[in-house]
């Protein structure tokens, strides 16, 4: 399995979406010291605490890496199914499942892997930030830290598999437009952020839509040997 993933990220040369992801990085943080800094001029607190301002931030990121992992799913499979190329690789004496999880199997890390930098990025960047501009007036504590990281990995982990939600749609057609529209969809129902508060804080939520993305994966691989892609 491995070798199979490492196949397809060399094959769709990962590092790209690497670079593209760093991108993003930059692009949030610069949107969080924007919000800061345009708040602290007009003398308002866009921040009650480091708790909102991680979760503000979080919420950025997991809308961002869903519709990432989108555009991954997008390129990796349905691409693949709807130019037929994807029948090269059903010639080969490899198991099919094996082929399409592999393939699944990267977007789910590299989603998972990049939520929590993303997260660590923009947040260490807002710490220093607000360093010299007091943005939050809450000290910062090793107690606030380990919540915060504890918070970023379950979070992370929940959007990896929330990310393979918008495959269902894609399959049906074989469209990557379906993919990312879908995608967006979803970005809107669980990124809503009000003072702090989302749909993510609510543990049965994110639970509940990693589990509805794992079942998308399943059902996705799961006939998959008895699938005529030539139609």
């Amino acid at each position: 399995m491995l070798k199979l993933m490492k196949l397809e990220m060399y094959k769709f040369r990962i590092g790209s979406y690497i670079r593209a992801a760093m991108i993003a990085n930059i692009v949030m943080l610069g949107l969080i010291c924007l919000i800061s800094l345009d708040s602290e001029i007009k003398n308002e607190m866009p921040f009650t605490g480091y708790d909102m301002a991680f979760s503000v931030i979080d919420t950025f990121v997991r809308g961002t890496y869903i519709v990432f992992a989108s555009v991954l799913i997008s390129r990796l499979v349905i691409d693949e199914f709807r130019n037929k190329s994807i029948t090269v690789l059903f010639m080969y004496p490899i198991n099919r499942k094996k082929l399409i999880a592999a393939k699944l199997l990267v977007v789910v890390l590299f989603t998972f892997v990049a939520d929590i930098v993303a997260n660590l990025f923009v947040g260490v960047g807002f710490y220093v930030l607000n360093l010299f501009a007091s943005v939050v007036l809450e000290p910062f504590t090793w107690v606030i830290a380990a919540k915060a990281l504890l918070t970023v990995a379950m979070s992370a982990l929940a959007t990896s598999f929330v990310s393979l939600i918008p495959l269902y749609f894609g399959m049906r057609k074989h469209s990557g437009a379906a993919t990312i529209v879908s995608s967006i969809i979803v970005v809107v129902l669980v990124c809503q952020n009000i003072d702090g508060f989302t749909l993510y804080s609510v543990i049965a939520v994110p639970i509940g839509l990693a589990l509805l993305g794992a079942a998308v994966a399943y059902m996705s691989i799961r006939n998959i040997e008895h699938v005529d892609v030539l139609k």
